[in-house]
């Protein structure tokens, strides 16, 4: 408990800190028309996450080097992004590296043996794409308060318990009460209807690949995919936004305001922070069938439950020209 104070005390001090060069360099997110917010607003109090997770793997875990590493590098290309326009090609190939170093980890983690084969191959490929693709969703879907560290908190939770509960090493304890410490604090300047900061591509970005590293090795350990449907809501979102967005003969790249939550924060008005209990609560409740359930067959069907429930609500709300014509 003293270690989890101290943390919390010492990653205050440290976005405090930044707050001050933030605010001394003009480090802030000004509202456009794609933007939830109204107000100027400090970017990049994530920073905080990729700090947590280095510290903590430098003092109590250096094995895990090519894991902070890959953080490093990522929180690096993702924060100078947030402060100029960066050139995509540099930055699209730093995201690969980073992915790269952890899968390299997960493999060291896990004594997982590579071979220059096709299947071999095919699995890295494979992998690359579908972590690129969470790290791209998350960043999407951190455009209002408090739904980063609310959903974040909650995918970390659990892995933490599926760590003391069911015997998978993921990181040493204090590596993730540094990283609950490192929420608690971004969430007290974030959640809240006037955040002071937000997350910024280093914050999110970081976060999809920490996370990434926890789906991985789950899915190595236990050898069942289920465990990536721990950002299974994220994931309907993200996805069903992407069809609706094709179906408009929309750039699925280009920023938007096309995501169901922030239909519900621009359009209905709803609070911010209640929209971030919204998901991070449904999140909670399929990670708890995750936890009980083995049967691929009845998750894939509770699963389908959240899909047609998504779907219902999304149509009734938005309707179908909304969603699948131009406006």
């Amino acid at each position: 408990m003293s270690f989890f104070l101290i943390s919390i005390f010492c990653l205050f001090v440290l976005e405090v800190i930044y707050f001050k060069i933030a605010d001394r360099f003009n480090i802030i997110d000004k509202p456009n028309l794609r933007s939830s917010h109204t107000q100027i607003t400090l970017r990049g109090g994530g920073i905080i996450f990729p700090l947590a997770l280095i510290i903590g793997v430098m003092v109590i875990e250096p094995s895990q080097y090519f894991l902070a590493i890959g953080v490093f590098a990522i929180a690096t290309i993702s924060f100078l992004d947030d402060i100029m326009t960066l050139n995509n090609k540099l930055r699209i190939g730093l995201h690969l590296v980073s992915v790269l170093l952890i899968l390299t980890q997960v493999f060291f983690n896990q004594n997982i043996s590579f071979s220059f084969n096709l299947a071999s191959c095919l699995l890295i490929i494979v992998s690359l794409i579908i972590i690129i693709g969470i790290i791209n969703a998350y960043n999407f879907m951190d455009g209002i308060n408090g739904i980063t560290v609310l959903y974040s908190y909650v995918t970390i939770a659990t892995c933490f318990y599926l760590q003391k509960f069911l015997n998978i090493h993921l990181l040493q304890d204090p590596i993730f009460y540094l990283l609950i410490a490192s929420l608690l604090v971004f969430g007290f300047f974030n959640l809240r209807k006037k955040a002071k900061t937000f997350a910024g591509d280093v914050g999110s970005i970081t976060m999809a690949l920490i996370i990434s590293f926890f789906l991985l090795t789950l899915i190595a350990a236990t050898n069942n995919l289920k465990w990536v449907l721990l950002l299974g809501i994220y994931g309907l979102d993200a996805v069903a936004t992407i069809i609706c967005r094709i179906i408009r003969k929309e750039n699925i790249f280009d920023a938007h305001r096309s995501h169901f939550y922030q239909y519900l924060a621009n359009d209905r008005k709803w609070p911010h922070v209640l929209i971030a209990v919204l998901y991070a609560s449904l999140q909670m409740l399929l990670n708890v069938t995750l936890i009980n359930l083995e049967s691929p067959v009845l998750i894939i069907g509770i699963f389908m439950v959240f899909i047609m429930a998504y779907a219902t609500l999304r149509l009734s709300l938005e309707g179908k020209k909304r969603l699948f014509f131009k406006y």
